[in-house]
Parts: C-alpha cells; structure tokens; sequence
C-alpha cells in the first residue's frame, strides 16, 4: 500500500490533486475532489486573509480530508501610472467601441505570499502548501514547514526543479507547455512556445534530477494521461483544465462555452491578460493584438486595463477580454460533470 503514492500519509486516498485555480473555484470544487479522495485545493491569490480563512474554514466543516493552500510567489511592482497609461493606450479603440471612458483600478490584485498571509497558515495548518512561481524567502518557508505542512511548488524546468528541492519542498510539481494557467516559470521567462517542455519530456527529466516526489501537471485531462504520468515516473498528478468542467466550478458562462468548444489547437501562451505567460483559448484579444507583447504593463498590473472591457463583455455575454484559462487538453475533458466522478475516473488510471 506504501507504494502507491507519496500523498497517503496525509489521508488522501487517491493520488490526484485538484489544480489550484484563482477566480474559478471556491471551497465547493475542492471539497468534492476531497470528497472522492482526492487532494482538494484552494487557491489564494486573489483572497484577503479573511477570506482564506473562511474558505478554509467552510471547507473543514464540510470534509475531514487534507487540503492544499495555493499562494503565488511574485514580487509585486511599484504603483506606475505610466504603466497604466500605457496599457490603457493600446486597449483605447476597445474603450471607443465599448463606450467606457476610465480605466480606473479595478483590476484584481494578485497578492504575493507574506508575513501576514504566513500567519494565516500558522493558525489554519493546512496538511498541504503550494506555491506557484517560486518559493517566498527562506524564513517563511521554515515557518510553513514548521506547522507540519507538506510544502510543494511548480517547475517548468529541470533547474527550477532543483531550486525548489533546494530551497526544501517536499514534492515538485513538473508543470509541462501543455498546462493551462500561468506558466510557473521562476528562474528565466521564455521568450517563444519552443523553448518550453511538454510534460511528458519534462516529467522523467525532473524525476531523475530530484530526490523528492514529482506531480506530473499539463495535458492531463483522462485516465490514460493518468497512467502516462504514473509510468513516466510521476507519484501523483495534478490536473486543471478538466475540473474547469465541472458543475462545482465558478467560471464565466463565456468561458464555460469556450471549453465545450475547445479543439486541440484552441490555446495559445500570452501575456496580454496579466502580464505574465499564461496559456488560455484564444479570444478576440488576443487574435488582434497578438498573443505575446513585452510592452505590457508587468504582472500583475496588466488585468487592470482590460477589468472594465472584461466586465462589459461578459455582460454581454462574450470572453472577448476574459482569461479564458485552458490547457491543450481541454478537447478531452468533455462530458465532464461532476467533480467526485472526475476524480475517480482519472484515478482509475492509476491502477
């Protein structure tokens, strides 16, 4: 039994962990990953530290089962009104046609890991902490590792991969070209798609550099990604896209319909929408202004510009201007309902 996978200490059943996923999800979609015996997420960039323990604690009162806590790892840059300026300068013909006159600052803030947010996990001790883009600095990584959390964070290459165990992870999740999201690069951001490894290359690579277990992410949306991973080497897999499908998910019905519609060819990585790569279905957007543009304003500064353009498209019932966040497997995630069947069917091909 001690075999099967690294997370059965913890009391997760089966070896597959709900991806994290910020405004898309709440307790209800990580409690029903749980539920099957999953590990149930909870992504908390874009939540107060009040709101984290909300979650958390809705979360407890419906399920015993582990849970993972989700923080971003980025450095937030300085307020630029040039930025801004600039950012709102290229969407302007979007403004005219919309009719919306002030960018305002109603972009959602993506909030960095810190002292406070560290307290938060200190008082909520959860059995599991991930950190996408990096680790936070070495004193509150100790202060994580000493509630008794399992620590693991995402590697887009063999070298972040030994940064991380370096830094003291317990398990490295190998997020592959294929994953929908942002890109976890922390070391070195790419400058084209074909620098980037798919999962299925990265996956062995980062298994024979680290000692840790590694969670195979990106392009996992069945059983036989499932089974690929397990026989690539991967201890558990970590999967999105799919569970974007399903009833317990919080995403827009335009972004719903984007994934119904999804073919193996509908995404692309851009940094239009916040700033840093992040790989989603392609919308008006991006096809016009072209996926990727080193003048936008830097993570995550750039989602400020397009919330007003975003809010009125999605009024209108179109993603437009919306992140319609998808990893290149979404095609095979149809037909997906609900989150407990999900898990067991994707777990199926673990045996």
């Amino acid at each position: 039994m001690a075999e099967r996978h690294w997370l059965e200490h913890l009391g997760v059943a089966l070896p597959v962990i709900q991806a994290p996923m910020a405004g898309a999800q709440d307790e209800e979609l990580a409690c029903a990953v749980a539920t099957a015996g999953g590990l149930g997420s909870l992504p908390c960039a874009l939540l107060s530290a009040a709101a984290v323990s909300e979650q958390v604690a809705q979360y407890r009162q419906r399920t015993h089962a582990p849970v993972n806590l989700n923080f971003f790892c980025h450095r937030s840059p300085p307020p630029s009104l040039d930025a801004l300026a600039a950012g709102r300068a290229r969407l302007e013909p979007y403004y005219r046609e919309l009719e919306l006159e002030d960018v305002g600052t109603s972009g959602a803030s993506r909030r960095p890991f810190d002292a406070e947010m560290c307290g938060v996990v200190e008082a909520l001790r959860p059995e599991v902490v991930s950190f996408h883009f990096g680790l936070p600095d070495a004193e509150l990584v100790e202060r994580v590792r000493a509630t008794g959390a399992r620590l693991i964070a995402s590697a887009t290459t063999v070298a972040e991969a030994r940064a991380l165990e370096a830094g003291g992870v317990h398990a490295v999740i190998a997020q592959g070209a294929e994953a929908g999201g942002h890109r976890g690069t922390f070391l070195a951001q790419r400058s084209d798609d074909d620098a980037e490894l798919g999962t299925f290359a990265l996956v062995p690579q980062i298994v024979d550099a680290v000692r840790v277990p590694v969670i195979a992410a990106g392009g996992i949306a069945d059983a036989r990604g499932v089974a690929a991973a397990r026989a690539l080497g991967a201890r558990a897999v970590q999967v999105g896209t799919a569970y974007l499908r399903c009833a317990e998910s919080r995403i827009s019905v335009p972004h719903r319909r984007a994934l119904e519609q999804a073919r193996d060819d509908s995404t692309r990585v851009t940094n239009l929408l916040t700033g840093r790569r992040a790989r989603g279905i392609v919308n008006r957007v991006m096809r016009e202004l072209g996926c990727l543009d080193a003048s936008v304003p830097p993570f995550p500064l750039a989602a400020t510009a397009l919330a007003p353009l975003r809010a009125r498209a999605e009024a209108a019932g179109n993603g437009d201007f919306s992140p319609l966040w998808a990893g290149q497997a979404a095609a095979l995630a149809s037909g997906t309902s609900a989150a407990h069947e999900l898990t067991e069917r994707l777990a199926a091909g673990w045996s």
